[in-house]
């Protein structure tokens, strides 16, 4: 698999704070031993000589962190800590940071050597309430050292879907197809999130796409790299060279546009006009983005593509998005459920936009069955709607994760849910995969449907809905559905049922 393209890189500051009635050696003494249990982990960490006691000292901080490029930062409590100018730190630095404290040593050490960090932390986050800021406090956040740099290793991926968020600019082609509200898109909640969006026509793409007919050298490179990728899979090697072109004139367009921001993703029309203007489907072009770290999401579906990059972002590897498509019949042979109950079990599909590091092997650039049906004639040799990239989703863990509006658009809501890619037969076409998710069935009728998500969610390929839980919670987010085990009701489950 390539490293991934447009992902922020997390250089993580540790900032010791110190209250003036307590020795101050204490917290540098502890913020060193911090610093030293990170580089044991070989995490990207910079220590900060300022050891914040004052509202000076605080501003010095800053500017130290500042000239050490430093992105996102843990504040460390090496004792109760001054809750102002710890706060005021957080606000100036402008970064995700979270909120950590030492925890007592030895029965050896509670008289000369107690730093009452369990104490501080209360007001520490009561001052982060009245400046109306956002921290990431972890479950369990006063540790000794080794208990800390874990933390900090689980708050840099946090902190990585946080910034690459707010630096995010999406790029949109065409409207909706006719019938798909489900991917409405209203923008002042992607504005408030820090999401930048820049719409743009299909007949924009159309004359981007031609526009990249003349560089024909490099539509050729790309054209032999993707028969390099598809080997025994190309089953429409005519097709090539013009989706080459395409991905060629979309990178261009990514490449020159990103403007005010460091990071982008797609969302663009795909059906049912395009075929006929373009001659052939995009799903296959949209794998190959996928896969080197730009999601391009279907459909025109927004906050789809914000969803991609998110679950991109939390586990370092190419994402997909997929519908949440049909049920798995009983006569499916399947090992292994995961837990999952027969009513748990879906199927994830999509057209062909799943990078191929995340299928098996066998997969195949194939027609667009259902497409086909639609615009070419029953019989005859597929032209138009070759182009998708079909083949099995490999089993392993997974997250399904959905960022939306409200359907009143008044907010943002979400879903999470970890579970598996099963290793079984879908014995269907695309790129598809049977889902098991411990106690989806419930969580699809009084999440899914009772909060009106739509069809698409995003795919991780490992487990990360705790990341992406306390990065939606960082970013504001706080509308979070979860699966609830048996015996915990949804709001709106009635429990007069059987």
């Amino acid at each position: 698999m390539k490293p991934l393209q447009n992902t922020p890189s997390v250089t993580m500051g540790i900032v010791g704070v110190s209250r003036d009635c307590f020795p101050i050696e204490l917290a540098r003494r502890r913020l060193k031993e911090v610093v030293a249990e990170c580089h044991k982990l070989k995490l990207s960490v910079v220590g900060c000589e300022t050891i914040i006691e004052t509202e000076a000292d605080a501003m010095h901080a800053v500017a130290e962190m500042t000239s050490k490029g430093v992105n996102a930062v843990t504040i460390y409590l090496g004792n109760f800590g001054p809750e102002g100018p710890t706060t005021i730190f957080a606000e100036t630095l402008h970064a995700p940071f979270m909120l950590v404290g030492a925890a007592e040593e030895s029965r050896k050490t509670l008289i000369q050597g107690r730093g009452d960090a369990y104490c501080g932390m209360l007001n520490a986050c009561l001052n982060v309430g009245l400046r109306n800021l956002r921290a990431h406090v972890p479950a369990m956040p006063i540790g000794l050292p080794k208990q800390i740099a874990q933390k900090v290793a689980q708050f840099i991926d946090i902190a990585r879907v946080v910034i690459g968020v707010k630096n995010l600019k999406a790029f949109t082609f065409g409207p909706r197809p006719q019938d798909f509200y489900a991917c409405n898109a209203p923008i002042k909640p992607l504005y408030n999130l820090g999401v930048e969006v820049m719409e743009n026509s299909e007949l924009d793409m159309f004359e981007l796409f031609k526009a990249a007919a003349g560089r024909k050298v490099e539509v050729e490179a790309i054209a032999e790299d993707m028969a390099r990728e598809l080997g025994a899979g190309n089953k429409y090697p005519e097709k090539l060279k013009q989706l080459a072109q395409f991905e060629l004139a979309l990178v261009d367009f990514f490449e020159k546009n990103l403007g005010s921001r460091q990071y982008g993703v797609f969302a663009n029309k795909c059906w049912p006009s395009f075929e006929k203007a373009f001659g052939f489907v995009p799903c296959y072009v949209n794998s190959r983005l996928a896969s080197r770290g730009i999601p391009a999401a279907c459909e025109v579906d927004i906050y789809g593509a914000v969803s991609e990059y998110m679950a991109q972002l939390a586990s370092m590897q190419p994402a997909t998005i997929l519908d949440v498509n049909n049920t798995v019949p009983d006569d499916i042979r399947i090992k292994d459920r995961k837990g999952a109950k027969p009513e748990d079990l879906f199927m994830g599909f999509h057209c062909g936009n799943t990078p191929t590091c995340c299928l098996c092997k066998g997969f195949c650039m194939k027609f667009q069955l259902i497409m086909n049906r639609l615009m070419e004639k029953p019989g005859a040799k597929p032209d138009i709607t070759c182009g998708t990239l079909e083949g099995t989703l490999k089993p392993g863990p997974t997250t399904v994760f959905r960022l939306q509006s409200r359907p009143d658009s008044a907010g943002l809501m979400s879903y999470v849910a970890d579970g598996h890619v099963l290793d079984a037969d879908p014995a269907s076409f695309g790129g598809i995969g049977i889902f098991g998710i411990k106690d989806f069935g419930r969580f699809y009728r009084h999440v899914l449907l009772e909060k009106q998500f739509p069809h698409h969610t995003a795919v991780a390929f490992s487990h990360v809905g705790g990341t992406l839980f306390d990065a939606l919670m960082l970013l504001g987010v706080d509308d979070i559905g979860t699966p609830k085990p048996a015996g915990v009701m949804y709001p709106a489950e009635n429990p007069f049922q059987g």
